[in-house]
């Protein structure tokens, strides 16, 4: 029988990247096998990957890739939402990246574990359900990919768990600025059935910010209001 406790708790394996809050783990592959590669249907082209993946949190982590991404030579060759957050209302997330040069791809999905420690203080989760926010002045790859917003473009996002408290955000927020709808999500559309509703935005920077800034104050008087209050993983970053 295997002893568990011979493992040490400090991973010294190549593969391993780090860790950052909200049960996040970062990897690298630098070679990947081809028939694996082939069967995980996210191209050929790369056979270093790098991989990110977290139980709870999707947007900061996404937002920490893209910033990642934006700094390194990598591409985003797949995100997906995986029905998590230990069992309560929303997701987690897994995301594969791909380089030509592991140093490269190790470098990007350290970035990312860092940058998630910053992001993720926009997550407040209590007995009753969560909030999400975030905020990019200037989206590219991973958040193009993730919900379709306009590369160059800002971006807002807010998730609001239970549902309802999620859409009473989302049109907080078209009320407060003139944006563009770049995805709504809800438990039987574009979610895992998370009890969960989704907006993310596009447009002016400033607007965005507003956006994000006013669901954010509605979301948290109705998640406190269902009687108990959140605890925050991280530092919240949005000022306003």
């Amino acid at each position: 029988m295997i002893d568990i406790k011979n493992i040490s708790t400090h991973c010294t394996r190549s593969e391993f990247v780090g860790t950052a809050v909200l049960d996040t783990i970062g990897l690298v592959i630098s070679g990947i096998d081809d028939t694996l590669l082939e069967t995980m249907n996210v191209g050929m082209k790369y056979r270093c990957l790098g991989l990110f993946s977290s139980r709870t949190g999707a947007a900061g982590q996404i937002a920490a890739i893209d910033d990642a991404v934006k700094a390194t030579n990598t591409e985003v060759l797949s995100i997906e939402l995986p029905r998590d957050t230990k069992g309560w209302g929303g997701h987690g997330n897994y995301i594969v990246l791909g380089g030509t040069d592991v140093s490269d791809v190790r470098h990007a999905v350290s970035m990312a574990l860092e940058l998630t420690n910053k992001y993720a203080g926009e997550l407040y989760i209590s007995e009753s359900g969560h909030l999400e926010f975030a905020y990019s002045a200037s989206a590219g790859q991973a958040l193009n990919k993730a919900f379709g917003v306009p590369v160059g473009e800002a971006f807002g996002f807010m998730a609001g768990s239970p549902a309802a408290i999620g859409l009473v955000m989302a049109d907080t927020a078209m009320k407060s600025a003139p944006l563009s709808i770049a995805k709504y999500m809800t438990p039987n559309k574009g979610t895992s059935h998370s009890n969960e509703v989704i907006l993310a935005v596009s447009g002016d920077a400033s607007a965005a910010k507003t956006a994000v800034l006013n669901a954010r104050q509605t979301g948290l008087e109705l998640l406190i209001g269902m009687g108990s209050y959140p605890e925050i993983p991280g530092i919240p970053y949005l000022q306003g």
